[in-house]
């Protein structure tokens, strides 16, 4: 028995299908100049930038430093909007989830957008995946630092008394899973030594309590011990980066120093949600790259121990992919796990 539903599932007449194709094709090709004319028209409206570290710190003064140019030059105000917590986690979960139009912004660092895949169980989003590089803004050397009680003088004369007393000496860092943490951590592991590693909430406290001789060693940011360097307050065993800094020409590099290949630089940069037009992504990194290529604000940034850093889009992308190779097999060999 037939049913008069049959008549629902009737194919179209070919008439009515070259209707509906040449319907269809209609609304493709007026669709593909309308995405074409907003991207053009980018921006139109003011951009977030998701910050995911609180107001008044190093990379948040440095971000907000080229934020005046951005507002000129795109013509739109750049609206700063500070999501610190979980490692950075919290700020670009915001960013992963909102829509991909070049509105919203996010500023991470090598935690969130290499290490923490490693060091979290879950992670609320996939770096990978949910978010795309758009522009390298700054790194920030690190320096090993020590009371001037402690007699060794040099990094060879350190790692010798630290092999010598396997857990005697302690160091202290910005706190756990940050890349002071994990530089902390590559050191030991690469120089051969054991040390008891101490979590502070930030470097500053780190540094302050190495000043005070409540605990030997530190690495620490730039910001947080240059003047103590400086002052003699306290010795600079090496430097971080793979090159000497122009802040401190006389301290050598950990590779220099007697920790041959070691690299391990903070950094920052900013992403976008992924699937963000390609346009809208290089118009972004072109201003970016604009911004740091001012002298001025080169200067401004190197005296906070920051280091401008423009590169490209493809380049900041193979960073990133590189940096999150490495700290995983760091993490992997130091077994640290965050909640």
């Amino acid at each position: 028995m037939h049913s008069s539903s049959g008549r629902a599932h009737a194919r179209p007449c070919p008439a009515r299908r070259r209707a509906l194709a040449t319907l269809a094709a209609g609304a493709v090709a007026l669709a593909a100049p309308l995405h074409s004319l907003a991207q053009a028209d980018y921006p139109n409206k003011p951009i977030r930038v998701v910050v995911t570290f609180p107001p008044g710190g190093s990379s948040d003064a440095v971000f907000r430093m080229l934020v005046p140019r951005l507002n000129e030059h795109l013509g739109q105000p750049v609206v700063v909007d500070n999501r610190p917590g979980a490692g950075g986690n919290v700020g670009l979960t915001v960013v992963a989830r909102a829509a991909p139009d070049g509105y919203t912004l996010g500023l991470g660092a090598a935690g969130a957008l290499s290490a923490n895949a490693s060091l979290y169980a879950q992670m609320p989003f996939d770096p990978a995946r949910d978010l795309k590089p758009v522009a390298m803004v700054a790194a920030i050397p690190f320096v090993l630092v020590g009371h001037p009680s402690l007699p060794p003088r040099t990094l060879k004369a350190l790692i010798d008394k630290a092999k010598a007393e396997p857990r005697k000496l302690s160091i202290a860092h910005g706190g756990n899973g940050t890349a002071m943490h994990l530089s902390a951590a590559l050191f030991s592991q690469m120089a051969g030594v054991e040390l008891v590693e101490v979590a502070y909430r930030g470097s500053g406290p780190a540094a302050l309590d190495v000043l005070g001789g409540q605990v030997p060693l530190g690495i620490v940011d730039l910001p947080s011990a240059l003047q103590q360097i400086r002052a003699g307050k306290l010795v600079a065993y090496a430097v971080t980066s793979t090159a000497r800094l122009p802040m401190l020409p006389d301290v050598p590099t950990m590779s220099e120093a007697g920790v041959p290949g070691y690299d391990s630089t903070g950094w920052f940069g900013i992403v976008a949600p992924a699937g963000t037009p390609e346009p809208i992504v290089t118009r972004l990194n072109a201003e970016i790259n604009a911004g740091l290529a001012d002298e001025a604000t080169r200067a401004a940034m190197r005296n906070l121990g920051v280091e401008p850093a423009p590169q490209s889009t493809a380049a900041f992308a193979r960073y990133i992919g590189s940096e999150t190779t490495k700290w995983a097999q760091v993490i992997q060999r130091a077994g640290i796990k965050l909640d």
